[in-house]
């Protein structure tokens, strides 16, 4: 059974985020998504999860509640966060990670799973969370209507 994952604030959930969620779906038996905890917007994590749960209700979904505040592509904050993220799914027998971000080689090493790069230029979808927090309504577009009226006034 293949079995892949993807993780992420979705702070907030575009269509990047979107594309990698249905890569995995279409390929994957069983698709989970982790959603993580941040204090980078002001949007609850059950807001941010509503968002994935309603646009895609088959996705499983996990809370990545009180994650190590320490990041980072070196090694002690890769093996901090490894740890956190290994608790978290140690009952999940995944096979497969999905990201578009340079840490992705870190978490397939670390859980000996294949790593799948979706996007990782930003071709397909050019837009970050960050882009989209710096410009909410230049960016409306590559948002769904329940994201972009939850985050306008936010």
């Amino acid at each position: 059974m293949k079995i892949g994952f993807t993780i992420g604030k979705f702070a907030p959930l575009h269509k990047g985020h979107q594309y990698l969620i249905e890569k995995g779906l279409s390929e994957m038996d069983k698709f989970y998504v982790i959603i993580y905890e941040t204090e980078v917007t002001k949007v609850p994590i059950e807001t941010r999860a509503s968002w994935i749960k309603e646009i895609y209700p088959e996705v499983n979904l996990l809370y990545a509640k009180n994650p190590p505040s320490q990041y980072g592509l070196d090694e002690e904050s890769v093996k901090i966060q490894m740890n956190y993220l290994k608790e978290l799914i140690k009952d999940i027998r995944v096979t497969h990670f999905y990201n578009s971000e340079p840490y992705g080689k870190f978490v397939a090493r670390d859980l000996g799973i294949k790593e799948i790069q979706v996007d990782r230029k930003r071709e397909k979808y050019p837009i970050s969370s960050t882009a989209i927090r710096n410009g909410i309504k230049e960016n409306e577009s590559y948002m769904e209507k329940i994201v972009y009226n939850d985050i306008k006034g936010a």
